[in-house]
């Protein structure tokens, strides 16, 4: 039963984020919707993605206790572990601060379009690390390479 809810809470809390792309794109071919689709992405992440994330070391703990997991021996879970810290830092203290600045950018009218330019490119970036961390960390936790 821990497995299913650690995998269940995985899918339901990082599936939607591998939409954050599309969203994003629609904004920015419609501007006058590109604050719209910020706060949609905002709110999905807030409401959905965030909370589920931070259940996840919980079931993950108690998939490790009561498997007797060795920790130390199991690279592949310790690697993952820490890239899962990396991910959820960097989404906590960078990519979150910047979609908000994003938000409150793109409601001023007219927006200030080089600094939201600048803002809109530091997202995409962003997003593009916490993707690769993602597959990176499903990856460990199905293969467990090391």
């Amino acid at each position: 039963w821990l497995l299913f809810v650690h995998v269940l809470t995985a899918i339901v809390a990082f599936g939607p984020t591998f939409a954050f792309p599309i969203i994003g794109a629609m904004g920015g071919k419609e501007p006058q919707y590109a604050n719209f689709a910020t706060r949609v992405s905002e709110a999905i992440e807030h409401k959905m993605v965030l909370p589920l994330a931070l259940t996840m070391p919980i079931s993950g703990l108690l998939l490790i206790w009561s498997t007797q997991i060795d920790l130390l021996a199991a690279r592949w879970l310790l690697l993952a572990i820490v890239l899962y810290a990396v991910a959820l830092s960097y989404v906590i203290l960078v990519q979150n601060p910047a979609v908000s600045r994003i938000i409150e950018l793109s409601s001023q009218t007219p927006p200030p379009r080089p600094e939201l330019g600048a803002a809109v490119k530091k997202v995409q970036q962003g997003g593009m690390l916490i993707t690769v961390l993602v597959v990176a960390i499903v990856l460990l936790m199905v293969v467990k390479p090391l």
